[in-house]
């Protein structure tokens, strides 16, 4: 599998959420922070949408907004308008004037992703993936919302799975997007990686044989380019080096195989990549403060 693949696999996102928000006349809200992914998709009128003291930004019909991890955040219809605090729901919103046609109609939710690996995983998208309609990918992602809030609220014989992978479709669809070589710019992480030809082709390399004994030097190679050079890219792209990668992500297949259920040591530390389930130890308990056996209990509790 690609990298992307690997990413959204270890995520398992489920339980989709898809509620209307709707308003009219001025109005504001704001939102605490509530870490989980978010997406919305505005299907009338325009609002804004801000983070903490970030300029805000605005949104149009058709416009469609994908947060890896949600923090805190406003939304309101004009500059001026009071926001007033709230609580996220899986209930429908109605925003401003109560009675009355909506002149603002968005649709929104959220999903849910496996936390033994969110923190890492997370870490490798950028904060915000925001596709405006007139980049002509907001029709696809707007099929796809539909019938992910069509399955929710129905039902149906095996409902819950078929949403899962909707979900899956949403996500991919949505990286597939910003990690295009099209798309506006994306300032680190995966996705910005991913556009990088050289890149892309060593994070693949790595991603098909996480046991391989890869050095910067040989990674350099790989990717077509002197090792200072390399290194350099690679950092600004990920914000690691590329040794720290992969630890980091022999790290995150270890936790994921760890939470799932009884596995011996010695085979978990060769699938990864470690010599010995002693050496593997020693680095699992440097990454995550904890011994290998001591993760296993704590997240099947």
């Amino acid at each position: 599998m690609d990298p992307f693949s690997d990413l959204i696999g270890l995520l398992r996102p489920h339980a989709a959420v898809s509620k209307p928000i709707t308003g009219r006349g001025r109005w504001g809200a704001c939102y605490r922070a509530y870490g989980a992914p978010g997406f919305a998709i505005v299907l009338e009128g325009t609002c804004f949408l801000q983070f903490d003291e970030e300029a805000p930004i605005r949104l149009a019909a058709g416009d469609f907004i994908l947060i890896p991890s949600t923090p805190a955040f406003s939304l309101f219809s004009h500059a001026e308008a009071e926001r007033l605090p709230r609580e996220p729901t899986d209930q429908p919103v109605r925003h401003g004037e109560a009675e009355g046609e909506a002149d603002f109609r968005m649709l929104g939710g959220g999903f849910q992703i496996d936390p033994v690996n969110a923190g890492l995983l997370l870490a490798l998208l950028p904060g915000i993936i925001h596709i405006r309609a007139d980049e002509g990918e907001g029709d696809r992602l707007k099929r796809i919302i539909a019938l992910i809030m069509e399955e929710s609220v129905a039902d149906r014989p095996g409902r819950e799975p078929v949403v899962e992978r909707l979900l899956e479709v949403m996500l991919v669809e949505a990286l597939r997007w910003g990690g295009g070589m099209d798309a506006g710019p994306v300032t680190s992480g995966m996705l910005r990686s991913m556009r990088d030809p050289s890149l892309a082709r060593v994070l693949r390399a790595m991603h098909a044989d996480v046991r391989a004994r890869w050095t910067v030097e040989g990674l350099a190679k790989l990717a077509g380019m002197s090792r200072s050079a390399f290194a350099v890219r690679f950092a600004e792209a990920l914000g690691m080096t590329p040794i720290d990668y992969l630890a980091q992500w022999r790290m995150a297949l270890a936790r994921d195989a760890l939470s799932r259920g009884d596995i011996s040591l010695e085979r978990l530390a060769g699938d990864i990549g470690y010599e010995s389930a002693s050496a593997f130890s020693t680095a699992f308990r440097r990454h995550n403060g904890c011994s290998p056996r001591e993760f296993g209990r704590s997240a099947g509790s």
